[in-house]
């Protein structure tokens, strides 16, 4: 075993795991953390990675041999490859010290330099009770906790619309091409997925969550995978939003999901809505850029944020 999990455990102060993203607490573990050692190694998806529903290989890997790991702090590196010198390292900083950020920018510059990529960023986790929260919220919906009715509105999955309404969803997943529905599209269309729940206004779809699945996490218990979410600028504002988040979590609890993990930038409308609907903050994640300037760096946050942007949302 690689891991101490005496080291290790004392410093998550949230349930963030490189290459995974948020989990359940009662699903961190040593083992899993070994597990994301081995999946380097091998190349393969675990079985309960969220990503391999969408197929393919998996794109960010640990570097395994550059892990730090000591009693007071662990280091994390892993590398995402995007092309010939764009991709990017990122150092989940594992630690209680301010200092451990600035040996996390060095140790995810230096990697970045050694693996010819632009990007090079620093991921540090911070606990619930943080007073000044930055990047986004890690948030638990329960689904045993609360009753889940059925929404007030004209919520129902694409292909139960009628044709004529079905045919706006290409333009509207155009549009919003931004917040990954072109790419959900693309899933939709070669079967590739569950369902998508969509609204219309006036015979014209202006707002989407999907796709629709629950799968076993680490431990087994079901949980309600992320979705891509969103709503056409101009109707906004207008509870379009509320009430297709809302049918969504009806259809996670009638399908048998015990919960879902959500991550939404703190502050945005996205975290406001998940806060006033009860939801539970596990803790925050904070990206920041590493020390390696240069052309193609890519923004940091890891493209799960935003008013549409529901973790794991976007394909890494």
């Amino acid at each position: 075993m690689f891991f101490r999990w005496d080291w290790l455990r004392p410093v998550l102060t949230a349930p963030i795991v490189p290459t995974l993203g948020p989990v359940h607490p009662d699903a961190l573990t040593v083992s899993m953390f070994e597990d994301i050692l081995r999946a380097a190694d091998t190349g393969d998806f675990l079985p309960y990675d969220k990503d391999q529903r969408w197929g393919g290989e998996k794109n960010e890997k640990v570097l395994r041999s550059d892990v730090v790991h000591q009693p007071e702090h662990t280091l994390i590196p892993t590398l995402t490859r995007r092309g010939q010198g764009y991709g990017t390292v990122k150092v989940f900083a594992y630690g209680l010290r301010d200092g451990v950020v600035e040996e996390a920018a060095e140790l995810a510059a230096k990697l970045a330099a050694a693996h010819d990529v632009a990007g090079a960023r620093v991921v540090r986790p911070f606990g619930p009770e943080t007073t000044h929260p930055r990047g986004t919220r890690i948030q638990l919906k329960d689904f045993a906790a609360t009753p889940c009715p059925a929404p007030d509105g004209p919520v129902r999955p694409v292909t139960a619309w009628p044709t004529a309404v079905q045919e706006t969803f290409a333009p509207f997943a155009e549009a919003m091409a931004g917040d990954g529905l072109a790419f959900l599209h693309t899933q939709m269309q070669a079967g590739r997925c569950g369902p998508v729940l969509a609204t219309a206004i006036e015979d014209r779809i202006v707002g989407a969550i999907g796709p629709m699945e629950v799968r076993p996490d680490a431990i087994g218990c079901p949980q309600l995978m992320p979705q891509y979410f969103a709503v056409l600028p101009e109707v906004r504002g207008q509870g379009v939003g509320r009430v297709l988040w809302r049918a969504a979590m009806h259809w996670g609890q009638s399908h048998g999901a015990a919960y879902q993990l959500l991550q939404t930038e703190v502050g945005g409308p996205s975290d406001r809505l998940c806060q006033a609907e009860g939801l539970t903050s596990l803790g925050f994640s904070h990206t920041t850029r590493g020390n390696r300037p240069g052309p193609g760096s890519e923004q940091s946050g890891g493209g799960r944020l935003g008013r549409r942007h529901w973790q794991g949302g976007s394909r890494a």
